[in-house]
């Protein structure tokens, strides 16, 4: 991804306020899948002007123009992410609720032969898997 979420938006041509600068740099800078709770949590440590309608209206916008992707885990809260990432899928932890991204070859091997013989070319996906954790023996 060699653009940042600011100039992806000013590309497509949205306005960008101050605000929205604040809550795309905390978008760019998660390394995980905020709820919009945690960015309001964040952008507002940031500048305290910004409300959680603000934030509401934002992951909106910046969803209907492609920039971000909702991502919902069964747990009632809507995560995002940015829409430029590169692609991985999801393991989700049903104890604590952590999402854990992973690559697997095989996995992306293996959905496109099964696309293929059902007669497809695959143009996307998404793969979420739910697990609790493997209790060790100690």
């Amino acid at each position: 991804m060699s653009d940042t979420i600011i100039s992806r938006c000013e590309a497509k041509g949205l306005r960008m306020t101050g605000q929205r600068r604040t809550i795309a740099s905390v978008l760019q800078d998660s390394d995980d899948h905020p709820d919009v709770e945690a960015l309001y949590a964040r952008a507002a440590a940031l500048d305290a002007g910004i409300s959680i309608a603000t934030v509401y209206r934002t992951v909106k916008l910046f969803e209907e123009a492609g920039i971000l992707d909702k991502l919902e885990f069964g747990d009632g809260r809507a995560r995002y992410e940015d829409a430029e990432r590169d692609h991985h899928d999801h393991l989700i932890d049903m104890n604590s609720g952590a999402v854990i991204e992973f690559v697997d070859e095989e996995i992306e091997a293996l959905q496109e032969r099964i696309a293929e013989k059902l007669g497809y070319r695959l143009k996307g996906h998404r793969l979420e898997l739910y697990g609790v954790p493997i209790k060790k023996d100690s």
